[in-house]
C-alpha cells in the first residue's frame, strides 16, 4: 500500500538481505544508508539523528536532491519501525465523537441511561477535560513495538482485541516542563502508531477502585505497529488538519480529520513534559478517532489485514495472525 509523502524526504530504519541494520533517507521509492553521515556515532540509527536533529536536517536536505549517491531500490530492504524509544507517551480519550462512541459502547447492561442521554452526558464531560486543560496520558512499553509491515500476533489470552489508529509525535529536543506555545519546537518529526487494545482487560474487575489496568490491555509484543517513516515536522504545515484512515479487509473503519482531537499535539507535548523530560525518539501517541471495533461491533481475528495511514505519513499494513492456544 502507497501513499504520498509530505516533503522531499523521509527517514526510516532498514535492513538488508543479510540482516544488517541502517537508517535509511527515503526518497520516490529510493534508499540512501545515512548511518556514517554525521561522524562518530551521531547517525549510527535514528534514535542518535534525532539527538543531533538540527545538525542533520539540512545535510539531509543536501543528500535528498544528490541523484548521484549509492541509492538503493526500498523493494529489497525490510522496513522496520523507524525509531526505538526510550518512552512511548500515549494519550487516551483525546477525540471527542471516540470517547463519545465509547461511553456508549462500554454502558452496563442495567445502565438506567437512554443511548442519548449517555451521549449527552459524554458530550458534557469532553467540553468539561476541554476547559479543564487536563489531558489523560499513560506510559506504553518499548516492546509493544513492532514494523508497519510485520505481522500482529493476538495472543490467545486476548479475547477483544481492538485497533486504534494514531498520530504520533516523535521528539527530537528534550523537552521539560516546556508551555504548549514551545512544544512543538521539540518535534522532530511525525509518524502512524496502531495502538492495539485488549478491550476485556482496560477496567479491572476484580479491584475497581484502582481502575484501569494499561499494561495488560495495551503492551502485548507487536501490539504497536509503528511507521513506516518519520516524516520531518518541517514538512507537516498543520498536524491538526491530517485525516487518520483505517481500513480492514479493504473496508474503511475510522476516517476522521485531527481537528476533532481535544487536546492538540502541543498541548499533549507539554502536558507529558510537566512530570517527565521527555528524550529525543521518544514518543506521543495522540489518541485514536471513532471508528474502531467496539463501535462497529466487529473485533479483530485471525487473517484480518489493516491498511492504517495519516495525510502525508506514509502508510502501513499489517496482518493478523492468532496465537494458537
Amino acid at each position: 500500500m502507497q501513499a504520498q509523502l509530505a516533503g522531499p524526504f523521509a527517514v526510516g530504519t532498514f535492513s538488508r538481505p543479510d540482516g544488517v541494520q541502517f537508517p535509511g533517507l527515503v526518497v520516490s521509492g529510493r534508499v540512501l544508508d545515512i548511518s556514517g553521515v554525521l561522524g562518530d556515532g551521531r547517525s549510527r540509527n535514528t534514535r542518535t539523528l534525532l539527538e543531533n536533529w538540527d545538525e542533520a536536517l539540512p545535510v539531509l536536505h543536501r543528500l535528498a536532491a544528490e541523484p548521484g549517491q549509492p541509492w538503493q531500490p526500498i523493494t529489497g530492504l525490510h522496513t522496520h519501525a523507524p525509531v526505538e524509544p526510550r518512552q512511548i507517551l500515549q494519550s487516551g480519550a483525546n477525540y471527542r465523537q471516540h470517547v463519545i462512541d465509547l461511553v456508549v459502547a462500554h454502558r452496563r447492561p442495567d445502565d438506567p441511561r437512554t443511548e442519548e442521554q449517555a451521549r449527552n452526558e459524554a458530550a458534557a464531560m469532553m467540553d468539561r477535560r476541554a476547559a479543564e486543560d487536563q489531558p489523560y496520558m499513560f506510559i506504553g512499553l518499548p516492546s509493544s513495538i513492532t514494523g508497519p509491515y510485520d505481522d500482529v500476533i493476538l495472543p490467545a489470552w486476548c479475547e477483544k482485541p481492538d485497533w486504534e489508529l494514531e498520530l504520533t509525535a516523535v521528539i527530537g529536543r528534550p523537552a521539560y516542563r516546556v508551555s504548549p506555545e514551545e512544544a512543538l519546537e521539540h518535534v522532530a518529526a511525525y509518524t502512524i502508531a496502531n495502538d492495539l487494545t485488549a478491550r476485556e482487560l482496560i477496567f479491572r474487575k476484580d479491584m475497581p477502585e484502582i481502575g484501569t489496568d494499561w499494561l495488560r490491555s495495551k503492551n502485548a509484543p507487536g501490539f504497536t505497529p509503528l511507521g513506516p517513516y518519520l516524516v520531518p515536522a518541517a514538512f507537516v504545515a498543520d498536524p491538526s488538519g491530517l485525516q487518520v484512515t483505517l481500513k480492514l479487509n479493504g473496508e474503511t473503519m475510522q476516517d476522521e480529520s485531527t481537528k476533532d482531537m481535544i487536546f492538540d499535539v502541543a498541548r499533549m507535548v507539554s502536558y507529558a513534559s510537566q512530570t517527565t523530560t521527555l528524550l529525543p525518539g521518544d514518543l506521543v501517541l495522540t489518541g485514536s478517532p471513532a471508528g474502531n471495533g467496539m463501535h462497529w461491533g466487529r473485533l479483530l481475528r485471525d487473517g484480518d489485514v489493516m491498511d492504517g495511514t495519516v495525510t502525508g505519513l506514509g502508510a502501513q499494513r499489517t496482518r493478523c495472525i492468532a496465537e494458537q492456544r
